[in-house]
């Protein structure tokens, strides 16, 4: 195009137009609007959102950006439920071992997780198969321990490794507030 470009200038904006008009429409995968209704609802979101804005703005950039961001939202959203918690009691020990990814959208349900009146004294965080991603994890246990402490109980969370325990060493006691 650069080198044509004193050819290229004379060719009228509307011929240029139809050419891509003409390109849209071949390239297009008429198909998916059959199976729409059969994909998974975040990828038709996904989609959509991205057609709109780039319809609104007239500016595909904008419109990939903004789909990009929904699917990252929908993505943290769907991710932030796989975390597993299962929790064993032997003599005066409870023991909560932790499964998945630890983020900002799945702290807050971490924190629900946990059977703070009914757990005995001593209470073990096992978190050997957990990732801690984030600040808000760590305030989030450190919330947890909290619990505990104002009933008396004893917290010890263990298993961490790698960059989750330079993280939650790194920020742990430091992030004020309470769920």
């Amino acid at each position: 195009v650069v080198a044509l470009g004193d050819i290229v200038a004379v060719i009228p904006m509307a011929a240029l137009v139809a050419v891509m008009i003409f390109v849209s429409i071949a390239t297009f995968d008429w198909h998916s609007l059959q199976t729409i209704h059969k994909m998974p609802k975040s990828e038709t979101t996904v989609m959509l959102s991205t057609v709109a804005v780039t319809l609104l703005t007239h500016n595909l950039a904008i419109g990939v950006g903004v789909g990009v961001l929904v699917a990252c939202v929908l993505f943290a959203q769907r991710i932030a439920h796989l975390v597993d918690v299962e929790r064993v009691v032997e003599g005066g020990t409870a023991r909560y071992s932790v499964d998945g990814a630890l983020f900002f959208a799945s702290s807050n349900d971490l924190y629900t997780q946990f059977e703070y009146a009914q757990d005995p004294e001593n209470v073990v965080i096992d978190l050997s198969r957990a990732h801690v991603w984030d600040a808000s994890t760590v305030a989030a246990l450190d919330a947890i321990t909290h619990k505990y402490e104002t009933r008396g109980k004893n917290v010890e969370i263990v298993g961490l490794q790698g960059h989750s325990a330079d993280r939650f060493d790194r920020h742990t006691g430091q992030l004020a507030g309470e769920h």
